[in-house]
């Protein structure tokens, strides 16, 4: 993850690409709104589940632009998703369940 951040970061600052977290943050949503979009018509919207189904560069997309908010941010996305991770497996062994409301 420390690659394609540092990797991404690079792209940002040489093609001056840098915005306001407010812009990466709706960016973001825009992208992931695309794979729902991507899911939404080839799952029926969620009637057949088995057709589910994304383009891999719109998953890009996505990435790219979580990865973007998170260099405007000065936040290291691998270290982010490793806290993620370590408080999922604490709800799961306090509770047996990953969420937060179960």
């Amino acid at each position: 993850m420390r690659n394609s951040q540092r990797r991404v970061a690079e792209f940002l600052d040489d093609e001056d690409l840098h915005a306001p977290p407010a812009y990466r943050l709706l960016d973001l949503s825009a992208e992931v709104g695309e794979l729902a979009a991507d899911a939404t018509a080839s799952s029926g919207y969620g009637s057949d589940p088995d057709a589910l189904s994304v383009q891999r560069d719109e998953l890009g997309d996505a990435l790219f632009a979580l990865l973007a908010l998170a260099d405007e941010l000065d936040i290291d996305a691998a270290a982010a998703l490793e806290e993620s991770i370590a408080k999922y497996e604490a709800r799961i062994d306090d509770g047996g369940a990953p969420g937060s409301g179960e």
